[in-house]
């Protein structure tokens, strides 16, 4: 199809697709409100949302789900922008938040202000387990995931490091944060262990509207951050050497991307916790549909992890209601086949 097409066309191809995907994004959305173990029509969900509706509808509308799939629209667009970054200053199809350790090494902070530091568990719920003092456990993750990002990119900027050397160094410090992790837990009480566990699930249940908004501000900057760069990254998709015969600064473009990702992922996770594979599946989702320019794939890549993160946490949250299952392993589930099939079918191929 896209030979057939002029440049002009394939443009305009380019913009509707965002545009579908946006509107996908919102549609899904209202479904997402209106589906639960207290069903909402979709008249219902509309009435509340502008003042007019029931008590009931309004305390579910505002006080449970609303403030979930904003934060699940505002995390899915984080963590696929983040990894549609990496894996262009990476030069690695499989780079996303955890290539560089800053999942584990949250989860390490996390499992040390639970077990160390005391900030366990209040009580069980149907949602699973209530952590009793929350903003100390994201301060933790935020700090330790942080501390990862600094080792790597000191390493980049010290040694001098090449790309593939920045991902083993990742790699080696996801080993280390997991086994420092695997060690608290083993020294620790049952129910505190649980309560790490539950954390690494990963919830969006978690988040109030300070938390959202901090989230909202870190990704919309990034966001915007990353759309100024967006033809410097063209230029690297042909290779360092071009990109530096173009006049592009590779070394302060890289160090600065890596640190902006690693900044907003680490946000996201110390308040959500961990969520695999949605910023490594979005961005080649969206490259197999619209190519490679960075004009267009950010943004779709943004709106596609969005989507993605939506549709998950509405599975999580209907499978076996009023049970909310952990939206980490439904990630998993839906994302790890799906990986399969883009490297079956050739991942990162345009």
């Amino acid at each position: 199809m896209k030979d057939s097409m002029t440049y002009k066309d394939y443009i305009r191809y380019k913009k509707l697709f965002i545009m579908f995907i946006g509107l996908v994004v919102v549609l899904t959305a209202f479904w997402a409100i209106s589906s639960g173990s207290a069903e909402l029509s979709l008249k219902e969900v509309i009435s509340t949302l502008f003042g007019y509706g029931s008590k009931q509808s309004s305390v579910i509308v505002f006080n449970h789900r609303l403030p979930r799939i904003i934060t699940a629209i505002v995390a899915g667009m984080g963590l696929a922008t983040i990894g549609c970054v990496m894996q262009s200053l990476l030069k690695n199809p499989l780079a996303s938040a955890s290539t560089l350790g800053i999942a584990q090494g949250a989860a390490f902070g996390a499992s040390f202000a639970i077990i160390v530091l005391d900030a366990g568990v209040q009580n069980q719920t149907l949602d699973g387990i209530t952590i009793s003092n929350p903003y100390v456990v994201s301060v933790c993750a935020f700090v330790s995931a942080i501390l990862s990002t600094i080792i790597v990119l000191g390493l980049s900027y010290f040694k001098k490091v090449s790309p593939e050397s920045m991902v083993l160094s990742g790699v080696a410090l996801s080993t280390m944060f997991a086994g420092a992790t695997t060690l608290l837990q083993y020294f620790a009480a049952d129910v505190k262990v649980a309560a790490v566990v539950f954390w690494t699930f990963g919830d969006l249940g978690r988040t109030g509207w300070k938390e959202i908004i901090i989230m909202a501000v870190t990704v919309a900057a990034s966001l915007l951050y990353f759309s100024f760069q967006r033809w410097n990254f063209n230029a690297l998709e042909n290779g360092d050497e071009a990109a530096k015969g173009l006049g592009v600064n590779i070394t302060r473009i890289r160090l600065l991307g890596m640190l902006i990702c690693s900044l907003t992922a680490s946000i996201i996770v110390s308040f959500v916790g961990i969520i695999n594979f949605i910023g490594l599946i979005a961005p080649h989702l969206i490259r197999r549909i619209i190519g490679n320019d960075y004009r267009y794939l950010l943004p779709a890549s943004a709106l596609m992890g969005a989507l993605l993160l939506v549709v998950s946490d509405t599975v999580a949250r209907l499978i076996v209601a009023p049970v909310i299952l952990p939206i980490g392993a439904i990630t998993s589930f839906l994302g790890a086949p799906l990986f399969l099939y883009l490297v079956f079918k050739g991942v990162g191929r345009r």
